[in-house]
């Protein structure tokens, strides 16, 4: 698989929220190469704090949760490609896919990048339909805002295309999105007949001391490991988090002058 925006890739995750990041750090982080197409303008923007969500007992500013997810996604491997997708379509099995894709992309950036060839897509874009209406077998809900019909795993009416967080009708909140997404994610390493995916960090002798392999998707590190990996998460916190983000307040679309 490439490593540019553009290529065969195995997934092709539709929006940069809470669901959608959280699916491609999951993919990713397993190996699948993974690309998240956002153009920046997930709704958490305009909350003024985020103050339920787990982690956070003092409440954290939700562009800078963004941030931190596009970041934690990055350093599991995944790219991203600031652009809006247009459109999905369908791959006729009969032809020659040698990388196994089922769908081609299109973005408001083909002209530049050209279309994305992906084998599982995550949407996951809120309540926007309108790139998935080409599509044959997926069942768009219309409750008032649109949604896309899924089983409790993300899956849909087509095979290798899944829904994650508020466009599967999960409640619109943003600790919710988030574990769905992830669940998304496990969901497509689980169909893609990937070994068993713990992402458990464990010390070292954990498994091993007892005679077993370390398990599919676990690490063992020693003390040294462990303590490099802490300072580094130490140093960066007050980086992120010393001063206030610079992006302005957003609010409603049909506030703005």
């Amino acid at each position: 698989m490439t490593n540019g925006p553009t290529g065969a890739r195995d997934v092709v995750v539709v929006g940069g929220g809470v669901a959608g990041l959280s699916a491609a750090v999951f993919t990713a982080r397993n190996g699948l190469d993974t690309l998240v197409v956002d153009p920046g303008e997930s709704i958490l923007r305009r909350n003024a704090r985020l103050e339920n969500f787990p982690g956070f007992p003092l409440g954290v500013d939700p562009r800078r949760l963004l941030d931190l997810l596009g970041e934690q996604a990055a350093e599991a491997g995944a790219d991203r490609l600031d652009a809006r997708v247009t459109r999905i379509e369908t791959i006729d099995p009969g032809d020659d896919a040698a990388d196994g894709a089922r769908f081609v992309v299109e973005t408001d950036a083909d002209e530049r990048d050209g279309a994305v060839r992906a084998r599982y897509v995550v949407a996951a874009t809120k309540n926007e339909v309108g790139y998935l209406e080409t599509l044959d077998g997926v069942g768009i809900l219309d409750r008032g805002k649109s949604y896309v019909d899924a089983d409790e795993r993300g899956r849909t009416g087509v095979d290798g295309l899944y829904a994650a967080g508020r466009l599967a009708e999960k409640p619109h909140q943003a600790a919710v999105c988030a574990g769905h997404g992830a669940e998304v994610g496990v969901t497509i390493l689980e169909d893609d007949d990937a070994l068993f995916y713990h992402d458990w960090v464990a010390p070292e002798g954990y498994f091993t001391d007892r005679g077993r392999d370390v398990p599919p998707g676990c690490e063992e590190v020693n003390a040294d490991e462990r303590r490099e990996r802490e300072a580094a998460a130490l140093d960066a916190i007050p980086e992120r988090f010393a001063e206030p983000h610079p992006d302005p307040q957003e609010t409603h679309p049909s506030l703005e002058e």
